[in-house]
């Protein structure tokens, strides 16, 4: 998760950075001393989570949250415990006091991750696309596919439901496809990867079913598997 630090104490965006450094989920893009450099910072920047002071001069970090249309997952920080029922009325992630311990900022981030994940996967659920199936247009959500298959001037898309016949080339229907999820392992068929149950030099099981793999398309396969 990409993070920032908003906090006006020097030595404590140290002592936060640190933390973050040590941790292996976590990527910190940028540290800020008051929430305006922070809030001009956001407008430019994919984030995932912020660290946030509440106690900081002229803009403190209710302040900002409040300017923050669409704000990415939060964690308070504090030395004071007064705050901590106001916090939770900004949906924050948690509410860190000072000082931090290990075990108490591993566990906030570990919430961070779980809220992060949860995200990725309905995400992931959204997306779809429509094709043109017996002259109709039909929504098909990406996660639902198993494998497209070709079929000379068709081809059919199985999903967990039904299978889906239109009219595409495999190259053309390839791009509408993202390239992380979907892998080309054949001539005449395309894996989800995820669906990969388990593969050898000459197949792929996917729900059960043996799909032919080319040679020249193990290691890509293997490698895709091993990324995703």
């Amino acid at each position: 998760m990409n993070c920032i630090i908003v906090d006006d104490s020097s030595i404590q965006r140290m002592s936060v950075a640190r933390l973050i450094k040590n941790h292996p989920m976590l990527n910190l893009v940028a540290e800020y001393s008051n929430a305006i450099e922070a809030r001009n910072g956001l407008k430019n920047q994919k984030i995932d989570l912020i660290f946030l002071d509440i106690e900081m001069p002229v803009v403190n970090g209710f302040d900002l949250l409040e300017a923050l249309s669409d704000p990415p997952q939060v964690i308070l920080i504090t030395g004071s415990a007064q705050y901590a029922l106001k916090a939770f009325d900004y949906d924050v992630t948690d509410y860190l006091h000072k000082p931090i311990t290990q075990e108490r900022f591993e566990a906030s981030v570990k919430r961070a991750q779980d809220n992060f994940k949860l995200k990725v996967a309905n995400k992931e659920d959204d997306e779809h696309i429509f094709v043109k199936s017996n002259l109709k247009k039909r929504k098909v959500f990406l996660n639902e596919i198993n494998w497209v298959e070709a079929l000379g001037d068709y081809i059919k898309l199985v999903t967990e439901e039904a299978n889906i016949v239109i009219l595409s080339t495999m190259k053309s229907f390839e791009k509408q496809l993202p390239e992380d999820r979907f892998l080309r392992i054949h001539k005449s068929y395309i894996v989800n990867l995820d669906k990969v149950e388990k593969f050898n030099s000459k197949n792929v099981e996917v729900n059960g079913k043996q799909i032919p793999l080319s040679r020249n398309k193990k290691q890509e396969l293997s490698e895709a598997l091993s990324n995703s």
